[in-house]
Parts: structure tokens; C-alpha cells; sequence
């Protein structure tokens, strides 16, 4: 029975080898046939047929359908100067090297519908080698050292007949036997790749060297045959070689061994593509290995260590291999250059993009990953940065991939930052170390990773001083990195909670001082070229400013931010650093962040009158001498900055000395009385009306700052609504007094110091939109109106009967007349000399509600003399209102007033 099972599988196995055979002897024919209708047809002379070995004539367009995967007939010098020297495509046509273009993925799919036959050829010849030896291993027919021979047999048939075929019937797509030797041959390598790796894993015949030993032999021998066969070869090569270790099945204590062997393949397919210049089977090539060993992590998840370490080995042999060079030189155009991309421009080079594309890849596997241990923990990191410093040094020489350092370095930042928000493994020793043992070493994971950050920064203020063009990019990359992982510790981390503020202060100080170290250098070199050195510089403020953040208490901090934004002002005026301003921003905001919101105005209300003080006032002043350092260079946005801060901080100050005098009274509260909230309003308002003088700054920001402006704007008016309704002392009995004489007490500060805020700030800030600048006046109007009607009613009523249900004494009633009768006389006699028609109807409006309120309320409401004078007070202001409406008119019209004299 297994004799005949045998017989049917060497059945099965000639079946597909029958197939090509009679495909070749069928296409020789038909060449023969199509030669003999040539000749009858007069289109070649007597003796050109050939009897024994038939020609090859040129095909017509019609009867030729090309593979997607032309070959590059070229030789390695050719190849090597179109490397180095990269063409320029024409405009709107993209270079050939672009893989996934939609005509080749269209070409692909014309090919496969007419020659899919190739495949399935090649897959079963790849599968019954493969199966060969499976299936020797299930029955046991024969040893397992003669299986594994048997399968290493075959496959080298399989060459040596795709070879036969190449050199004796051509490999040309204009052959009749075109793609069979790649056929053939493709499917031998994935056999022999299946013998090795049966030998390893289901039979333990050789180890894990011996193994990798046999398929770097089986490598390089398909590397020359990929040199001389077409793409076709390479690509079944490739997929069968992947997709061998999981066909072939089996065992292992440790796979780890098959990392080595996919990492082979993948520097066979880049061998291949870096010769002939397909392109797309280095793309291939790449998938193919990143998808392998993903599988086999998945699958051995112990072995994690290893795939790291392969996959950043992939990066480097996908930087290496397509560039045919020792030391890497990708000429052209980088990848993040497209973002400027113009018609006609060069695209950057496909070993660009691929490597590019590589990098991006393996950076993201190893910030993503989570190691399970500390050691997994510290291979990540020096896999991360061992990939920056490849970039920095190896890659000093490749022009294009200068952009792709950012990938693993931001990798890098990420890992750590998320690691210890995770409570990883290594936070937790480092965190556990004083916890559990008071005399424990000191804990040097923080410190070692603050170096490594120095570290890389150091390096890319190196490639600065080698760089011309974008030497200010790699400053820039040397001022942020180190920082940034500090401060990524310090939010993941803590450090200061396990080592003390102060050593974790240190760490800052001393990156500070690298920063300065860095400047004096970049500015010695520089001269008068600023930019390098404001980069460094700024790095420096920005680490003394971290370390205060540490060390400091928050008025104490708030202080020395301030400081540190006069000393930015002093350096730009001293030096001429123009960047400074960008401290400067950064420091107004964060400056205003702390006043108004952390530790804020609730810290300001509880803390010591002195610090509390002390605190505004200094920030006033910084904002203040700031400002004037700047007045005399051209820094618009850091000037306006700087003068909107000092203004409001000026104006939040006065507006918390006020609130903490009247608190002493202890006759009312902050948060409910008519007074305080009047005061929290004002804080508000001048917020927003400081994000309105910035928006004659222009840009993207503006967006930001009309909804500061609205956000801070509300919460003032939902303040002055509090202090209008339920902390008004007319409508609530229960409402906190009135404190002080009459004019000069809390309803001023209340209402009338609002509508001053409001108008002067509409005056002095807002030049547009007008209609804004309108409204605040409006509604500065509206408030000073409510702020002398209460104020009549507290001269008449006193504190205690400020509350509506008290009624109305006649006196109180006259005086509201002969108020409004005085405004509208004013208003009117002002849009008379001013020629103001709007003026002139507001006063108008207002002697039309005096008139009103005469005839409605005061004749019913008043007696005795008192509405005899509300009647004669009102008669005359109008007599004398039309003789003054008359006078103007006559003077200002001298021709009308002829007929007077007369």
C-alpha cells in the first residue's frame, strides 16, 4: 500500500513537470510552424529555417505582452551612475522608480490573467519538494538523513533544469520559453530552504549554525542565479523562502535561530533588486521579512529579544544594501522635501524612500513595544538609539536621509515616556528603590538616560558643524533633544519623588550648562549669524527654567520665570537673537498660565497679602523692563506680547489688592458680593481684551485667540450678570452691604470701575472690528447708568435700605429727574458742538425718558412744592434746551440768520 502511495506522489510531482515540458515542446513547434508560413510567404530566404536549433524572431507588438517586472539589462557600472548621479524626470511624469504606480499594478494584472499558469507552476514544484519531505516523515519510509537529501536533490534539479532551459532556449520575454528558468529555479531555492529547515526542525539532523551556515550558502548561490534570471525568480524565491519555516512545520525549544535565517533572505532579496534595480522586489523583500518574523514572534512570544534586534537589523541592511555602500551617500532630495514638492522637481530616490520607509517602520515596532522585563527595557532603548547614532555617524555621508534621525529619536522619547506612565518594569525597581531599602545604591536609570540624551544631543550639534544647509535644523534637533527627554522622565517618571528635587535639579542644571558649552561654540563659529547659537541659548534658559520648576515654591518659580523671560529680553537686545522671542512667547504664556490659573486666582485670595504681591508685582515690572529692552529692535510679536501681559497683569494686581482690603473688612465675601464679583469681572475682561490687542498679530493663531478672547470675555460677563441679579443689593435683601460713603464704596468698584476698565481698555486695545470696540462702549454705558441710579438711591437710602421693597422718598425720585434732564442737556449740547448725530439722539432718548418719567411717575408719585419744582425743573431745562438747539443752529448757519437783524 505505501509503495503505491509513493507511485501516486511521483505521479503527482511529474505532473506539473509534464506540463512545462509539453508547454515547451508545444511553443517550439508553433516558432517552427510560424517560420515555415514566413517562408511560404516570401519573408525569408531558402536556408533560414533551422532544422536543429530554431531562431528567435522579433515578435510584433501584438504578439509581445510585457511583465510588469521588466528586466534592467544593465550593467553594475551603469547601474552605479545612475545611483550617484539621480535624473531629473520631466514634469508631471514620475520617475521609474516608483513602484505602486497604477499602470504597473494595471501590467501586473494583464500578466497574471494571461501566464497564471507560471505561478501555480512554480508553487506546485516549491510545494512537492516541501511535501517530498513531510510526507517521508509521516510514513518513515526512508531516514530522515535520506529524506532531507532526497529534498536537497530535487531542488538542485529543479535548477539545473531552469538553468538548462535559460541557456539553451533564452529567458527573454521574447522567448517562447520566456519565465520557465525562473520557474524552475525559484521553485529549487524554496526547495532547498525547505531542506535545511527540515533538517533543523523535524529531524535536529544540525543545529541552529549549521543551519544558518547551509542557507547563507543557499542564499548567496540564488543571489547569483537572481543576477542572471529575470524578477520572476526573485520573487518566487522570496515567497516561498518566507513562507518555507511555516510550511515546513516542526518544533523548537528556540526559533530564535529563524530570525537569522529570514534576516538571510532579506539581504538576498536586496542583493538581487541592488543590481538589477527592479524596485519592487526590494519592496518585496522588505514585506516579506517584517511580516515573517512578526508571525514567528507571535507565534514564540519568548523570543522578543530576538525580533527586536532583527528588526532594526532590517533598517540597517534596507539603508545599506540598495546603496551598494560600506558607509551610506543617498544623494538628492529628502523625504519630507516633498511637502514643497513643485511640478518638475526630482522626487527623492527609491533607495531613499525604501530606506526612509524602513526606518519609519522599525522605529514604530520598537516605541510601541512593551517590553516584560529591564532588560527588554534597556534592549529597546539601545536599539532606539543605536539607530539615531547609525543615522548621525554611519549615514553622516547620505544627504537624503537626514530627516529620517527624527524617526528613531522620537521613538526613543516616546518609549521612555510611556514606559514609565505604564509603571514598566524598571520605573518600578527605580521607584522601589528607597521605598523598600534606605541605604540602596543610588539609581542610575534616570541619570544614564538623561547622558544618552546629551549624548544624542551632542552628536547632532556635531553633524551641525559638518552640515551647510541644514546645519541650523540639526542645532535646532541638538537644543531640543536632550530637554525634552527630561522632561518626558519627569512626567513618566518623577524622579524627584525617588531621588530628591534637588539631584533631579542637577541633572537640568548640568544639560543647561551643555547647552552653554554649545552656544559659545556655534556663536564663535557663526559670527554675526545669530540663529545657532539663540538655539542653544534658548536651551539653556529652557533647562533653568526646568530645574526652578523642581526646586522652587510656586511664587518662587512665577518669579524666576519672570526672570528668565527679562534675561531673554537682555540677550536679545544685547546680541540680536531674534529666536529669544519664541522664549519670550512661551514664557508670557506660561507666566500668565500660573497667575490666572495654576496656582491662579484662588491661591492669590489665601496666600500671604506680601507674597501675593510680590508675585504680580514682579511679573508686572518683568513684563514692563521686557518690553522696554525690546522697544528699540523690530520684534513686533514679543513686544505686543510682552505690552498686552504687563497691561492686565497691571490691571488683575489692583483688582486683587482691592478684593484682599475689602475682605478685611469682614463684611463680605470674594466669590459672592456685589464688589467682588465686580473685581473677578474685571479680571476677565482685561484677559480678553489682551487677546483682542493680539490680534493684530495675524496668522493661525488667531483662531486660538478668539476663543481665549470669548472664553474670557464670557466669564467676566457671567461675573458682571451675578453682580447685576443676585448679588445686586437692590433685588436681594440678604445680599452684602454696601461698604463705604456715599459715591466713593463698593458699588463704584462694583459697577462703575468695570465700565471704566471696559471703555478706557475698547479705547486703547481695539481698532477692529469697530463694531466690537461699539459694543463695549455700549455696554460700558449701560453700566455706569446702573451704577449712578444706585448710587442716588445709597446717598438717599444709606445702606441699609438700598433693597426695592423700601420704596421710593420723593427726594430720591426728584433727583433721578433732574439727572436724567442733566445728562440729556449734556449729551446735547456735546452733539451740538461736536456735530454728532448720534450723540444728539442719545440725548434726545434720555430728555424723552425725563419727560416721560415727569408725566407718569413724579406728578402721581410726588407732592406738594416737590412736584411743583419736578414740573418747573423740566419746563425750563427744555425752554432752555430749544433756545440752545436755536442758537447753534443760527451759528453755524450765517446765511439763515440774515433776516434777524433786520
Amino acid at each position: 500500500m505505501e509503495s503505491l502511495l509513493v507511485l501516486v506522489g511521483l505521479i503527482v510531482l511529474a505532473i506539473p513537470v509534464s506540463i512545462i515540458a509539453l508547454l515547451i515542446g508545444q511553443s517550439r513547434l508553433r516558432k517552427r510552424v510560424d517560420q515555415l508560413e514566413q517562408q511560404l510567404a516570401g519573408q525569408f530566404p531558402e536556408g533560414a529555417i533551422e532544422t536543429a536549433k530554431p531562431s528567435r524572431p522579433e515578435p510584433t507588438t501584438a504578439q509581445v505582452k510585457r511583465a510588469p517586472w521588466v528586466a534592467a539589462k544593465t550593467t553594475a557600472a551603469s547601474d552605479e551612475s545612475q545611483l550617484e548621479v539621480p535624473q531629473t524626470p520631466d514634469a508631471g511624469t514620475p520617475p521609474a522608480t516608483i513602484v505602486f504606480r497604477e499602470e504597473r499594478i494595471a501590467a501586473l494584472g494583464v500578466w497574471l490573467r494571461e501566464n497564471w499558469f507560471y505561478a501555480i507552476s512554480a508553487l506546485s514544484l516549491a510545494l512537492a519538494g516541501i511535501f517530498l519531505v513531510q510526507y517521508g516523515a509521516e510514513n518513515g519510509l526512508l531516514p530522515p538523513t535520506a529524506r532531507v537529501i532526497a529534498a536537497l536533490v530535487f531542488g538542485a534539479l529543479l535548477i539545473g533544469s531552469g538553468e538548462v532551459i535559460r541557456r539553451r532556449f533564452g529567458d527573454d520575454e521574447k522567448a517562447s520559453s520566456a519565465y520557465l528558468p525562473s520557474v524552475f529555479s525559484g521553485a529549487g531555492l524554496v526547495t532547498l530552504f525547505g531542506g535545511v529547515l527540515a533538517a533543523r526542525q523535524l529531524y535536529d539532523l544540525i543545529g541552529p549554525e549549521g543551519a544558518l551556515a547551509g542557507m547563507v550558502v543557499i542564499a548567496l548561490f540564488g543571489l547569483v542565479l537572481g543576477w542572471f534570471h529575470g524578477p520572476l525568480l526573485a520573487a518566487v524565491g522570496l515567497i516561498g523562502a518566507f513562507a518555507a519555516p511555516f510550511v515546513v512545520g516542526g518544533s523548537s525549544d528556540d526559533p530564535s535561530w529563524l530570525y537569522g535565517y529570514f534576516f538571510i533572505i532579506a539581504v538576498l532579496g536586496l542583493g538581487i533588486d541592488t543590481v538589477r534595480r527592479w524596485a519592487w522586489i526590494s519592496v518585496l523583500t522588505l514585506a516579506g521579512a517584517y511580516g515573517a518574523v512578526l508571525l514567528l514572534v507571535l507565534s514564540s512570544p519568548s523570543t522578543e529579544p530576538e525580533y527586536l534586534t532583527c528588526i532594526t537589523a532590517l533598517a540597517l541592511i534596507a539603508i545599506a544594501i540598495p546603496a551598494r555602500r560600506s558607509w551610506p551617500s543617498h544623494a538628492g532630495p529628502m523625504i519630507t522635501e516633498i511637502i514643497q514638492h513643485r511640478k518638475g522637481d526630482p522626487w527623492p530616490e527609491f533607495p531613499t524612500r525604501l530606506a526612509f520607509g524602513a526606518v519609519l517602520v522599525s522605529s514604530v515596532i520598537l516605541a510601541l513595544h512593551w517590553p516584560d522585563s529591564g532588560g527588554e527595557f534597556w534592549l529597546g532603548v539601545s536599539l532606539l538609539t543605536g539607530l539615531v547614532l547609525a543615522l548621525i555617524l554611519w549615514a553622516k555621508d547620505a544627504r537624503a536621509l537626514q530627516d529620517a534621525t527624527v524617526l528613531p529619536a522620537l521613538g526613543l522619547i516616546w518609549f521612555v515616556l510611556v514606559h514609565g506612565l505604564d509603571d514598566g518594569a524598571v520605573l518600578h525597581r527605580f521607584a522601589q528603590t528607597y521605598a523598600e531599602t534606605a541605604e540602596a545604591d543610588f539609581p542610575w536609570s534616570v541619570t544614564i538616560l538623561v547622558i544618552l540624551g546629551a549624548l544624542i544631543s551632542l552628536l547632532a550639534a556635531w553633524r551641525s558643524f559638518q552640515t551647510g544647509r541644514y546645519g541650523v535644523v540639526w542645532a535646532g534637533g541638538a537644543a531640543i533633544f536632550a530637554p525634552v527627554m527630561a522632561i518626558a522622565l519627569e512626567v513618566g517618571w518623577r524622579p524627584a519623588e525617588v531621588i530628591g528635587a534637588y539631584p533631579w535639579a542637577l541633572h537640568a542644571i548640568a544639560l543647561g550648562a551643555v547647552m552653554v558649552v554649545l552656544a559659545e561654540r556655534f556663536a564663535r563659529i557663526d559670527g554675526e549669524n545669530r540663529m545657532r547659537p539663540a538655539l542653544a541659548t534658548l536651551s539653556a534658559l529652557s533647562c533653568l527654567s526646568f530645574a526652578c520648576i523642581i526646586v522652587l515654591s510656586s511664587a518662587a518659580l512665577t518669579v524666576a520665570l519672570v526672570v528668565m523671560i527679562v534675561v531673554a529680553a537682555a540677550l536679545d537686545r544685547r546680541f540680536e537673537l531674534p529666536p529669544m522671542s519664541w522664549f519670550i512667547w512661551a514664557g508670557v504664556f506660561t507666566v500668565t498660565v500660573r497667575l490666572v490659573l495654576n496656582p491662579g486666582l484662588e491661591w492669590a485670595d489665601s496666600a500671604p497679602l506680601a507674597e501675593m504681591t510680590l508675585v504680580y508685582a514682579a511679573s508686572v515690572i518683568g513684563f514692563v523692563v521686557g518690553w522696554v529692552l525690546l522697544k528699540p529692535l523690530n520684534r513686533p510679536v514679543a513686544a505686543l506680547l510682552l505690552e498686552s501681559a504687563a497691561w492686565a497683569t497691571a490691571g488683575i494686581l489692583l483688582s486683587l489688592l482691592l478684593l484682599r482690603w475689602l475682605e478685611s473688612f469682614g463684611e463680605g465675601g470674594a466669590t459672592d458680593s456685589h464688589w467682588g464679583l465686580g473685581l473677578l469681572a474685571i479680571i476677565w475682561l482685561l484677559l480678553a481684551f489682551a487677546q483682542v490687542q493680539r490680534f493684530e498679530l495675524g496668522g493661525k493663531l488667531n483662531y486660538v485667540r478668539y476663543l481665549l478672547a470669548a472664553f474670557f470675555a464670557a466669564h467676566g460677563m457671567i461675573r458682571l450678570a451675578q453682580a447685576l441679579s443676585e448679588a445686586n443689593p437692590l433685588f436681594n435683601p440678604f445680599s452684602d452691604p454696601v461698604l463705604g460713603p456715599p459715591i466713593l464704596n463698593t458699588l463704584a468698584i462694583a459697577y462703575l470701575l468695570p465700565a471704566l476698565v471696559i471703555s478706557f481698555s475698547a479705547w486703547r486695545v481695539v481698532t477692529r472690528p469697530v463694531l466690537l470696540k461699539q459694543i463695549s462702549f455700549g455696554v460700558a454705558g449701560v453700566l455706569s447708568a446702573i451704577w449712578l441710579g444706585l448710587t442716588i438711591r445709597h446717598v438717599w437710602q444709606g445702606a441699609g435700605g438700598m433693597y426695592e421693597g423700601n420704596g421710593v422718598t420723593q427726594p430720591e425720585l426728584y433727583t433721578y429727574t433732574i439727572t436724567l434732564l442733566a445728562i440729556g442737556a449734556a449729551l446735547f449740547y456735546q452733539s451740538l458742538a461736536r456735530q454728532s448725530g448720534l450723540m444728539r439722539k442719545a440725548g434726545l432718548a434720555v430728555i424723552g425718558l425725563a419727560v416721560a418719567k415727569v408725566f407718569l411717575i413724579d406728578i402721581a408719585g410726588l407732592g406738594g412744592l416737590i412736584r411743583v419744582f419736578s414740573l418747573l425743573a423740566l419746563g425750563l431745562a427744555l425752554a432752555g434746551l430749544a433756545w440752545l438747539n436755536r442758537w447753534a443752529t443760527l451759528r453755524h448757519s450765517p446765511h439763515e440768520a440774515e433776516p434777524l437783524d433786520h
